[in-house]
């Protein structure tokens, strides 16, 4: 295998060429593999449901982590595929990246719609000024159950419903907390609905695709990855710094591509009239960041092909975070507008959806403004991320 130099600006170092991406696609099909064990021996059950139900602790957690690692594999492979394809077989790789997209994006889903009702209903929480409930004092990380922190935030805005004016937060110089209070519960009960419906269908529709010859026809051909990489004949001799300059291009075409002048600034009220309006389709200011997001992905899948074992530029980092923070929060406030949309819900439930929308839009437009301030920071190491 070729030489991975650490310095690109070092003459002697030897070129990074097809044979170091070989390596790293062979390493990422057995990363797959080794996630896909879980599935295998439950006999076929999802991933994240077996070894003892959704709630029986660490088992579950595992394989939760085994359907994390199993996604995290397919989107770097999906990915290399993409960036340094004139490498590669062409009818092998234009037949495995949407295999690939599918099932990553099949699997994701339903964590999807369990992380956005959590997101909501403790956005709900927040501004409702409801009581607080025992043992939740921050947005947490991804619950094990999925539940838990749902149904405990439910029972607190319910709670805060039910106690009267005198129990509630006197109206400030933010929205009428009294009137919130009183629809945040049938807000969160709706959203609630909506939401749990989509994360069961969700789940149905990745049981069925790890059942499916489909997938399984992908697992069969990333098995074959693990041993023979379809390269072409020059690429082992074929360096993949140009490739992976082409990556970075369209990234920075990209960004620069952005309203970084309105990101310059933590809130941005332009960005609330399209969601508040009755047209129920996508946010048109969020597709271009969303844009950045997966190239910033292949720009940073490109890197550890080139560097194996170097640090992640810390500034990648927090830009990838950031960009995931305005994927959720915009997603969060088209739920929330969504929700809103149901025929003959009553004005207070409405009204704290319309005031959890504009929250989860702020969220948005900060966001931004952390992403703004994460690219326009000089290059700092930091620890490899294994997102």
């Amino acid at each position: 295998m070729a030489k991975r130099h650490l310095d690109p600006t070092d003459p002697a170092a030897e070129e990074v060429t097809g044979d170091a991406l070989a390596g790293y696609l062979r390493a990422q099909a057995t990363e797959f593999l080794r996630a896909l064990r879980p599935h295998r021996e439950s006999g076929g059950g999802h991933p994240a449901r077996t070894a003892g139900g959704a709630g029986s602790g660490d088992g579950a957690g595992d394989s939760v982590d085994a359907v994390r690692a199993l996604r995290r594999s397919a989107r770097r492979i999906s990915g290399s595929l993409h960036t340094f394809r004139p490498l590669l077989d062409t009818a092998w790789s234009e037949e495995m990246r949407p295999e690939l997209a599918w099932l990553s994006g099949t699997l994701g889903l339903e964590h999807a719609y369990e992380s956005r009702l959590e997101r909501l209903l403790l956005a709900l929480h927040r501004l409702s000024g409801a009581t607080a409930f025992p043992g939740q004092t921050s947005l947490p990380g991804r619950s094990r159950s999925g539940q838990a922190a749902p149904v405990a935030v439910r029972t607190s805005l319910a709670a805060g419903a039910d106690a009267g004016p005198a129990a509630r937060p006197a109206p400030g110089g933010g929205p009428d907390r009294g009137n919130l209070t009183v629809g945040a519960a049938k807000a969160g009960a709706l959203l609630e609905r909506q939401l749990t419906l989509a994360r069961t269908r969700a789940h149905s529709t990745a049981l069925q695709a790890l059942g499916s010859s489909r997938f399984h026809a992908v697992a069969d051909k990333v098995a074959v990855l693990a041993s023979e990489v379809p390269l072409t004949p020059a690429a082992s001799g074929t360096g993949l710094g140009g490739l992976a300059e082409a990556a970075e291009e369209r990234l920075a075409d990209a960004v620069t591509a952005l309203p970084l002048l309105a990101a310059g600034h933590p809130y941005n009220a332009q960005a609330l009239v399209h969601g508040l309006s009755p047209d129920p389709s996508p946010h048109p200011q969020d597709g271009p960041w969303h844009q950045v997001r997966l190239l910033l992905r292949l720009h940073r899948y490109a890197r550890e092909v080139l560097h194996e074992g170097v640090p992640v530029d810390g500034r990648l980092i927090a830009a990838c975070q950031a960009l995931n923070r305005h994927r959720d929060a915009s997603e969060a406030a088209a739920a929330a507008a969504q929700a809103a949309r149901t025929p003959r819900i009553a004005p207070a439930t409405a009204y704290a959806l319309g005031v959890l929308h504009a929250d989860q839009r702020h969220e948005v437009e900060a966001a931004r403004f952390a992403f703004q301030q994460a690219w326009q920071q000089q290059p700092v190491a930091a620890p490899v991320s294994a997102s």
